[in-house]
């Protein structure tokens, strides 16, 4: 899988996406620091949600990196 932050403007916020392999969408996020994610075990990530939270924060936005957990 893969991950990418995308700055939002004015009345857009801030949000995440998560792509497949073949980089199809397959999820994205509203993004506020602290702000806690949720459903993320439709992506094989239950239980990992503090590290997933901690990798956000540390990507820069619009870069796509793989995602490792």
């Amino acid at each position: 899988m893969y991950i990418i932050k995308v700055k939002g403007k004015k009345k857009i916020p801030n949000y995440v996406q998560i792509r497949d392999d073949d980089f199809i969408l397959i999820g994205y996020f509203s993004y506020k620091p602290g702000r806690p994610f949720t459903r993320l075990e439709k992506f094989g990530l239950e239980g990992k949600e503090k590290e997933f939270e901690a990798f956000v924060e540390e990507l820069p936005f619009g870069k796509l990196q793989k995602l490792e957990l």
